[in-house]
């Protein structure tokens, strides 16, 4: 196939699979139940932590996690006492557990409170057109507070090897503005060009058999060899390929 040719191909399944039925079998629905930009950035933040292990399931444990902070986020992280901590108490997806929930809790305060919110802590350190520097700098200031270092894996970092999957697909929710509802196009201080495709098993076995990605392990080596290939096709909007490919993978079993 030429690069004309994959091209072609992937831009149809993009348009394909890009589209608001896409979001009901997918956890972006948990922060399209909001309207306040900050209630879905903090839900879509904490659903995408939550990103691994059977769809259904995570979705699930996301709108469990909604409930216990009473469906209103990011008033709840700007508000709660430590009595209502406890409403976390019974929590758990897989590993991460009641434990981390508080944490994440206590670190998105300190984000809103004293560094202005998410985005702008993302939108600082993008450095040779990617945002994997900014998504490091960002997991040392999310653990500025008191935490135990358990926790710390549930935020990847990709300068020690991490792709990153489920924090690159945050920023793929967030930034891009799709036109077709499923992306949020909320944050304007990042350009979509500068994002990283979320690389799982599903897009990288169908990266592989598309010649796409040569190296076997799943990993920001990976990530920044995949990332090359698609903004070679398409430079303003490399991650517009994540739904080719994990649509080929999941649902096409490509």
């Amino acid at each position: 196939m030429t690069q004309s040719e994959l091209k072609e191909f992937l831009d149809e399944k993009v348009e394909l699979y890009n589209n608001p039925e896409f979001i009901e079998s997918d956890p972006i629905q948990i922060p399209h139940q909001y309207s306040l930009k900050e209630d879905i950035e903090i839900s879509g933040f904490l659903a995408a932590t939550i990103a691994w292990g059977n769809r259904k399931m995570i979705i699930n444990s996301a709108t469990k996690l909604m409930n216990a902070l009473g469906n209103s986020p990011y008033d709840f992280i700007m508000s709660h006492s430590e009595n209502d901590l406890e409403k976390l108490d019974n929590f758990v997806h897989r590993t991460f557990n009641s434990l981390d929930a508080k944490t994440f809790i206590k670190a998105l305060e300190n984000i809103y409170k004293n560094h202005k919110g998410l985005e702008a802590i993302f939108s600082k350190h993008i450095e040779n057109n990617s945002t994997q520097k900014s998504i490091s700098e960002f997991k040392k200031i999310f653990f500025e507070v008191s935490h135990e270092q358990r926790t710390t894996k549930h935020v990847s970092d990709p300068l020690n090897n991490s792709a990153a999957k489920r924090i690159n697909m945050f920023l793929r929710w967030m930034v891009r503005d799709d036109k077709k509802g499923v992306d949020f196009g909320i944050w304007q201080t990042i350009s979509p060009s500068t994002l990283s495709c979320p690389l799982d098993v599903h897009s990288g076995n169908v990266g592989r058999k598309l010649n796409l990605l040569t190296r076997k392990q799943n990993d920001a080596k990976a990530l920044l060899e995949l990332d090359t290939n698609l903004r070679k096709l398409d430079p303003n909007d490399p991650v517009k390929y994540d739904f080719a490919l994990f649509g080929l993978g999941v649902f096409e079993g490509f």
